[in-house]
């Protein structure tokens, strides 16, 4: 296998593994529609540029009118609803037990492959689901089982949900044979219009330098660049190996939460 693979699959965890870290500093001080705005808007921006400097916005006028409206709906429910469920989960509970939660997306993309019909049900994934859950389970109650445990039923709840967007959202998307790059664009368009419609019953707030700075590297950093640095370990890399070392992620995402926010492994 291409040693470029691994080094872009490497920079696309070291990257995604930051997500929970920063954006719940941002939390302190905005709310989670406030930083969605301008982090979907930022990752738009920045997801433009990388469409431009690969030539492919010619692959955009290809697109008829129900493509559109796939990628509105996608839009709405991969990253609009995601958002708002992932970054209201982090303004709940703490920051590891929203990232690890949240990530029971791999787990709900084989749950809907199955009743969609998309891929064979048998005992294995069976297995691998309830082992997903058990683990998840394990973390909000803190090892010892106790539903008593779980600190913000809130927060779990909302994590969760972002989980099965997100979920529902590969599994369909998945199915489409759409440029990857082009295709997050739109997903983003669209997603940047509805945070505008959304914050017309919000303030937008004044942002500092410190919070310009964050809100920054979560639209550019995880939500372009390591979207570009995935694509091109897929390229060059084997597909399963490379989803495989993905779930390195939450545990990076623990180094990021102990050396920035302090919160107890």
């Amino acid at each position: 296998m291409d040693k470029k693979a691994y080094l872009y699959v490497f920079l696309s965890i070291l990257l995604w593994g930051s997500t929970a870290a920063i954006a719940k500093l941002l939390l302190k001080d905005l709310n989670n529609i406030q930083v969605s705005f301008f982090v979907s808007i930022i990752a738009l921006l920045t997801l433009f540029i990388i469409t431009l400097f690969q030539n492919k916005l010619r692959i955009i006028k290809k697109y008829k009118s129900r493509d559109y409206f796939h990628f509105a709906l996608m839009g709405f429910i991969g990253i609009f609803l995601f958002y708002i469920f992932f970054y209201g989960a982090l303004m709940f509970s703490s920051a590891q037990e929203a990232f690890i939660v949240n990530y029971t997306w791999p787990v709900w993309i084989v749950i809907f492959s199955i009743f969609l019909k998309y891929e064979e049900f048998n005992y294995k994934k069976i297995i691998a689901i309830i082992m997903g859950f058990v683990g998840v389970y394990l973390v909000i109650t803190k090892g010892n089982f106790n539903v008593n445990s779980i600190t913000s039923f809130i927060g779990i709840v909302l994590a969760l949900l972002g989980g099965i967007c997100y979920g529902l959202f590969s599994v369909i998307t998945k199915r489409k044979n759409y440029d990857r790059t082009t295709s997050m664009l739109l997903f983003y368009l669209f997603t940047s219009i509805y945070f505008g419609i959304l914050m017309i019953f919000f303030k937008i707030p004044s942002i500092n330098l410190e919070q310009t700075i964050g809100l920054l590297w979560l639209g550019i950093f995880p939500s372009g660049l390591a979207f570009l640095f995935w694509q091109l370990a897929l390229k060059y890399g084997d597909t399963a190996k490379m989803s495989n070392l993905i779930f390195l992620t939450p545990f990076v995402s623990l180094i990021y939460i102990y050396f920035l926010l302090g919160e107890k492994i």
